[in-house]
């Protein structure tokens, strides 16, 4: 399936994927530069970014406000034409002045959620920043673009919807997360509520659907219900240019390896060892070490390991994830065994 470009305004993605935010430390300047240099959006999260300052627990609000301008200008220099924003929760004690600062530093949008993004066009006046907010429900979709456009005489230049798959702050019902929800209705109904909002302000808004977008099937499922992008996430964190700690994406790779265990109704979290405990580091390792949790190809992201070094992949890259959710190749845990970049030509 061939996917347009996703145009927001007069930004053009050539690759219609928004990487989500992840905090804390999760998605910053390195992930989202490299995401905006292969052509999709990249995004930078807001949440605690400048826990790594020096005077960051003295100082948080001070240490974040750098922050979010030394996160920018490192993905920009990666991507110094790509399309990079943020991911700032309407929930931060400091919401106003994040999204300031980001607008402020060059951010090309602003995705933000954890909440209504009520006053988010008031903030933005004056800067070219787009504005993406997320939304859950028809409901939650009619809410804050009828206000925007009561309040504010504005609307959204793009549109999020993170269905109970996705992660972050959504407000599902356990119920919700546990049933076999069929969202799809709701991805329509919210797309038919912002056409009412295109033709109001005779503007395109794209929608982009998030949650669970694993693999090109879930890529084409969501353009077939009518969507021109798709966000994606956790795909991201084992790869080369993520922020996270490098032991954060390898435990990442465990768990996923784990998930893709054949008995899918095995129950698995009763064998994991809580981390409260105080023998946790060795039974973690015995844990790992277990036959039943053990695939033979995908155990560890450590390639540097000089130990079952037949059962350790290396990490993958961003660019080998666009692959298989665009270019068509299925995506298994396989894309991170150093997989070479095929031309996109």
């Amino acid at each position: 399936m061939n996917y347009k470009p996703l145009q927001i305004g007069d930004l053009i993605a050539e690759r219609p994927i928004v990487q989500g935010g992840m905090g804390v430390g999760i998605s910053l300047g390195n992930l989202a530069g490299a995401v905006a240099k292969e052509g999709g959006v990249g995004i930078i999260s807001s949440a605690q970014i400048g826990f790594k300052e020096e005077d960051f627990e003295n100082n948080p609000r001070l240490a974040n406000k750098k922050a979010i301008k030394k996160e920018y200008e490192k993905a920009r220099r990666i991507s110094p034409n790509g399309i990079i924003g943020f991911n700032i929760m309407v929930a931060l004690k400091d919401y106003r002045e994040h999204v300031i600062e980001a607008a402020k530093a060059g951010a090309d949008i602003i995705v933000s959620g954890a909440g209504l993004p009520t006053e988010l066009p008031e903030y933005l006046k004056g800067f070219k920043t787009k504005m993406a907010p997320i939304v859950s429900s028809v409901k939650s979709a009619k809410v804050i673009l009828k206000y925007w456009d009561r309040r504010h005489n504005a609307t959204a230049d793009m549109i999020i919807i993170e269905g109970p798959k996705a992660g972050g702050h959504l407000g599902f019902s356990v119920e919700e997360l546990e049933s076999e929800l069929d969202y799809d209705n709701e991805i329509q109904g919210i797309i038919d509520v912002v056409k009412e909002y295109e033709k109001k302000y005779n503007k395109d808004i794209p929608v982009v659907v998030a949650g669970g977008i694993s693999d090109k099937n879930k890529v084409k499922h969501a353009f077939d219900l009518g969507a021109q992008g798709v966000q994606v996430a956790t795909r991201f964190v084992p790869t080369k240019e993520c922020d996270a700690d490098e032991n954060y994406k390898k435990e990442d790779l465990q768990r996923e390896n784990h998930s893709h265990k054949s008995d899918s109704t095995k129950d698995v979290t009763a064998k994991v060892p809580d981390e409260n405990d105080k023998n946790f580091e060795n039974k973690k390792e015995v844990y790992l070490n277990e036959p039943d949790n053990i695939d033979n190809k995908h155990t560890n992201i450590d390639s540097k390991s000089t130990t079952n070094n037949d059962r350790l992949p290396k990490t993958g890259t961003v660019s080998e994830v666009f692959m298989s959710l665009v270019a068509g190749i299925m995506f298994t845990l396989g894309a991170f065994l150093g997989l070479k970049k095929k031309d996109q030509d």
